[in-house]
């Protein structure tokens, strides 16, 4: 028994209450245990499937933002014999054709309400003091058409869709244009020269209004349209998915005769007639291109700018087609 006294003292360090010099005695065992399983790959920071995970997240949002902000938007009514017509004609959506009572109709009334039968559209007929009402006191002439807040893309599903278009994207993005018919002019030129969709900013930007929609002629129902909470940081992402960023400027680093970016991924951004790019976005252009015009000759507008700018770019891509 002395002996085991003898060896138990001699493990011990004397100044110490407890704890053995040799060996762990188990006070490490808690720095031997495992971290637990592996985290998924959409967990991992650093995996390409987190940021697949993240960005779907954020687009997901986006998406119940944008309902959000629908269901609370206001319908617009078109008023007036030809804006109804054109809207009919250009395809702008709408839930309803106002009639008045005892209108005098001639061919554009019997052919609004042919056009609106023939979509399904419902056609109403309403005291024309009612008529005044819907659409708040103006110069309706009878007709009204009831045309439903329009439905934005996002963003990461535009650049999604280009990707898959099986030809090097093509995006357009307005900074600062404020009126719809350039709005609507812009989106009927992206279409005509093979863009896979338009972008607009959430703020100091025109909206697709009945009006944008008719000046597209219809081509809006069928490119995309997204709205970009801050458009800067959204040029930003499609950089960093590889799409060459190129701003039209008055004093551009090249003329659109040197626009050799065109044939690859490429963002055409188109600012406002009076203020141009604003200074964020301009800093995130890879290169500004600016238009040759006749000596005295003001700027042109901004859809009449964009119109041009495409032209080339498709006309560049025909060629590289071909070659």
């Amino acid at each position: 028994m002395a002996g085991n006294s003898k060896r138990k003292g001699a493990m011990r360090n004397p100044g110490s209450k407890k704890g053995a010099v040799v060996g762990s005695g188990g006070q490490k065992s808690k720095g031997l245990q495992g971290k637990g399983p592996t985290p998924k790959a959409s967990e991992r920071p650093n995996h390409p499937a987190y940021k697949r995970a993240t960005r779907a997240a954020k687009t997901e949002a986006v998406k119940t933002q944008r309902r959000q902000k629908t269901e609370k938007a206001q319908a617009e009514t078109v008023a007036g014999r030809n804006p109804v017509v054109e809207c009919l004609r250009a395809g702008t959506p709408a839930t309803a054709l106002y009639v008045a009572l005892g209108i005098d109709a001639d061919d554009r009334v019997a052919e609004a309400v042919r056009l609106a039968a023939d979509r399904g559209i419902s056609v109403l007929e309403v005291a024309r003091g009612e008529l005044d009402r819907i659409t708040g006191g103006a110069m309706h002439q009878g007709l009204g058409l009831q045309v439903p807040p329009f439905e934005y893309a996002t963003p990461n599903e535009l650049l999604e869709l280009a990707q898959r278009a099986g030809v090097p994207p093509l995006l357009v993005a307005l900074d600062g244009v404020t009126d719809p018919r350039n709005l609507g002019a812009v989106v009927r030129s992206a279409a005509a020269f093979g863009a896979q969709g338009v972008v607009l900013p959430q703020r100091r930007s025109a909206s697709m209004t009945a009006v944008a929609w008719r000046t597209s002629a219809g081509t809006a129902a069928k490119l995309p349209i997204a709205m970009a909470t801050n458009l800067t940081r959204t040029l930003r992402d499609w950089a960093e998915a590889g799409l060459m960023i190129v701003g039209l400027d008055a004093d551009g680093d090249v003329d659109v005769d040197g626009l050799e970016l065109a044939t690859g991924p490429l963002v055409v951004v188109v600012g406002s007639e009076g203020r141009g790019l604003g200074r964020l976005v301009k800093e995130t252009c890879d290169q500004t291109v600016s238009i040759p015009m006749a000596t005295g000759v003001e700027s042109l507008n901004a859809s009449v700018a964009a119109g041009v700018v495409l032209a080339e770019v498709a006309r560049r891509r025909r060629i590289a087609a071909k070659g």
